[in-house]
């Protein structure tokens, strides 16, 4: 008889397959934005600029999953007047003629007392926004400083995740705005207008200083020796700054270009990826990608230290320490160690 009495061991039971995780909306999103829709972009970059709590929580967790792709950012302000959006629509038109595809983060002024924007870039860019190499977003400004938007790096993350190998960020207009768009950008064009010597009084020396390009536009017809004066000013006062740490001999330097002819288009260009190649060939382009890197997550910080200050209990705080600020029974300096306390 066969022996019962020790125990029979069954087989080990398979082990489950393992159950893959849901695809979530952010990833699926992230995956159209990578195969370069144009649908899933602007819907992406809506998501980015929602204020709404869940809205965030779903940009975050887009972000996070975009793929880790790079273009050249090209931060362009000027002057009212200067013709920016007819600039941007010949350079964009030039670059896809190349065979690149060219993004433009257009940041639109917002009213002071209604919040609403324009938003006219389309209207004015009209041949470019037909180009489907080409993508055009007016966001607006909402109030931010110099009207470039809280959310615009995380637009220009989306526009490279999307494969453009161009990205434009235009400006509002000469102001303070400059230093943010320079800190978020490879390189900073100033749009000029032909007007010499009281033209290069108005513009603050600061935008000089950061500027890697000064393009005169409608330097074509009767305007032309006027804009060549205007090139040479400029010139001779680049000249006399100090020069730049991490910039090769000659930059900054001054253009004369035509938007409206087309004139000067490819010599700003050739200048723009000369001074890539040579920041690139350096490492100083790596070294500003990681400042900027960087410089995004200490900005995140400080808006969200700032929006904390607007949820209660924070807010009561916040409000009766400014009474008593206010009525001179609490010092500014007290009042402020004491709210930042709170915050723990």
């Amino acid at each position: 008889m066969p022996d019962t009495s020790a125990e029979t061991i069954a087989p080990p039971a398979p082990e489950p397959a393992p159950v893959s995780a849901p695809d979530t909306a952010a990833a699926a999103l992230a995956r159209r934005v990578a195969a370069g829709d144009r649908r899933a972009l602007a819907r992406a970059i809506t998501l980015v600029e929602s204020t709404r709590p869940d809205h965030r929580a779903e940009a975050v967790a887009l972000l996070a999953a975009l793929p880790d792709r790079q273009a050249l950012r090209i931060g362009l302000s000027g002057t009212p007047g200067v013709g920016k959006s007819t600039f941007i629509e010949a350079f964009g038109l030039m670059l896809t003629g190349q065979g690149l595809r060219v993004a433009v983060l257009a940041v639109d002024p917002s009213s002071a007392r209604s919040g609403g924007s324009i938003l006219g870039d389309k209207t004015r860019m009209e041949r470019l926004s037909r180009d489907p190499a080409a993508f055009i977003r007016p966001s607006p400004s909402r109030a931010e400083l110099g009207g470039v938007a809280r959310r615009t790096r995380e637009t220009v993350r989306l526009a490279e995740a999307a494969g453009y190998d161009v990205v434009l960020i235009e400006t509002v207009g000469v102001g303070q705005s400059e230093t943010l768009v320079a800190e978020m950008s490879d390189l900073f064009v100033l749009l000029l207008a032909p007007a010499g010597g009281d033209e290069l009084q108005g513009v603050k020396r600061g935008i000089m200083e950061i500027a890697d390009l000064i393009l005169v536009n409608k330097a074509d017809g009767e305007l032309r020796p006027t804009a060549l004066r205007t090139v040479a000013d400029y010139a001779g006062a680049l000249r006399l700054m100090r020069k730049r740490a991490g910039d090769p001999e000659g930059f900054p330097k001054a253009l004369p270009v035509s938007a409206v002819a087309g004139d000067g288009l490819t010599a700003a260009w050739a200048e723009m990826q000369a001074l890539t190649d040579w920041r690139r060939a350096q490492g100083v382009f790596a070294a500003r990608r990681a400042e900027q890197a960087e410089g995004w997550f200490l900005a995140e910080v400080r808006a969200g230290l700032l929006a904390r200050l607007a949820e209660e209990p924070a807010a009561a705080t916040l409000r009766r320490l400014g009474a008593e600020v206010a009525a001179g029974r609490t010092d500014p300096v007290a009042a402020a160690a004491e709210m930042l306390a709170t915050l723990g």
